[in-house]
């Protein structure tokens, strides 16, 4: 399935007062490992390729806080944005706002409705989030119960009398993101307030009583929703961990990927070319549908192809005319923010540039600090060579340039094997 056959949108829930968990301030705006928690939300969803636009639902008041969460973003994840819309009283009256500011927009296909204080949420679970949405048209993640429920009258007391115990095995605990069709879940919500219904405290809830068939997928354990002091505890240590500069947490395994990259553009009519991130002086300029930075674009793939999440086209197609004439310097921010995403380290770069011309020694220093710069890596960590091809080829005829780049990440064991199990499952249905 490919994500760009169809369009994705995502509502964020980001209007409840969240302050039962203390501290005075509501729980979405609270910080772990150093980040708002919804900016961490919004940052795993607008990193996903797949999801093309975010409707945030957030309090009146809360502007201030929004806009402080919005600097802390990646440009790319910031694009994806709609100006937020004020919440409800009730969590379904916050959805519906964020429902209908998307239709006003321009309806999508299929929308994920997600809850701001679900920092956790990955990669995988999206992807399975978007196919059970795609396939199903309403579809919600659940883990398996791994305690006996009962079903008891409230007495009054402190004391509840046992009615039922449900079967575990027919049990789940429902997350989010949950995967709706556009067109139907705003059609059960206008149907829900019509009816004067506002308490459904869950879309899947909702959509079964509008009478659409709602399926189950494989949630996250980890997808856990901050609710009490002890989860934010637990929040600040796992991101802290994994996006503390100088190490990761004793407690994870990390496995080392290498990702390679390869760009070229041919030369044009111009007086300047954009190499690593610094315009250099030249006799030609490139052609190119951005600035035509082949060390940067080759760069961006190296590491896309770590993290296995396709190429520089993937995430910004030349036929979209937004990205014509773009710095590339925000394509390498985009792919470094995916790979941190996962919870993964950038160890090193190393670009080698091909071309009779222009002459990169005397900038070498000022290209080697600017990828550093955009990568949020050490200055060590980046490697920058150029050769020639003797005369040989298009290079050596000097019709154009050329650039090759090596990106090795440090990723979370797991997120790895996930990675590996998605390509899996993608080659299977390719046939």
């Amino acid at each position: 399935m490919s994500s760009t056959a169809f369009s994705v949108a995502a509502v964020v829930v980001a209007a409840g007062r969240g302050i039962r968990i203390g501290g005075g301030m509501p729980k979405q705006y609270r910080r772990v490992g150093g980040q708002a928690v919804l900016t961490r939300t919004l940052a795993a969803l607008g990193c996903h390729a797949g999801i093309a636009r975010i409707q945030l639902v957030i309090a009146p008041d809360a502007a201030a806080f929004y806009e402080e969460c919005l600097g802390e973003l990646d440009p790319i994840v910031r694009g994806k944005l709609a100006a937020p819309v004020p919440g409800g009283e009730t969590r379904q009256q916050s959805v519906r706002a964020g429902l209908e500011a998307l239709e006003r927009a321009g309806a999508p296909d299929l929308v994920l409705v997600h809850d701001a204080a679900r920092p956790h949420v990955d990669f995988g679970l999206i992807d399975r989030a978007i196919a059970a949405g795609h396939d199903h048209r309403a579809a919600v993640p659940g883990i398996a119960v791994s305690d006996t429920i009962k079903i008891v009258d409230d007495a009054g007391d402190g004391i509840g009398r046992v009615r039922e115990t449900p079967p575990r095995e027919a049990l789940r605990a429902v997350q989010t993101p949950q995967s709706f069709a556009f067109r139907p879940l705003l059609d059960g919500h206008r149907a829900a307030a019509e009816a004067g219904l506002h308490g459904f405290t869950d879309d899947g809830a909702l959509a079964e009583w509008a009478g659409l068939p709602v399926v189950t997928f494989e949630g996250d354990p980890r997808n856990r929703k901050i609710t009490q002091p002890a989860d934010l505890i637990e929040a600040d240590r796992a991101f802290g961990s994994a996006a503390s500069a100088p190490g990761f947490s004793a407690m994870t395994q990390y496995v080392t990927r290498l990702g390679t990259g390869f760009d070229v553009h041919a030369f044009t009519d111009g007086d300047h070319v954009w190499l690593g991130g610094v315009r250099i002086p030249a006799d030609r300029g490139v052609l190119a549908h951005s600035d035509g930075d082949v060390a940067l674009h080759a760069l961006t793939d190296a590491l896309l192809g770590a993290i296995a999440d396709g190429d520089i086209g993937t995430h910004f197609p030349p036929s979209d005319e937004k990205w014509r004439g773009a710095a590339s310097d925000q394509f390498l921010a985009h792919a470094c923010s995916l790979v941190r995403a996962r919870g993964g380290r950038i160890d090193h770069l190393d670009i080698t540039v091909l071309a009779e011309a222009p002459r990169i020694g005397r900038h070498r220093e000022a290209i080697r600090a600017r990828i550093a710069e955009i990568a949020g890596v050490p200055l060590s960590a980046v490697s920058i060579k150029a050769t020639t091809t003797e005369k040989l080829g298009f290079v050596g005829r000097a019709e154009g340039l050329a650039a090759q780049a090596a990106a090795t990440v440090r990723l979370p064991e797991e997120e790895s094997a996930t990675l590996v199990d998605a390509q899996a499952e993608t080659a299977m249905r390719q046939g």
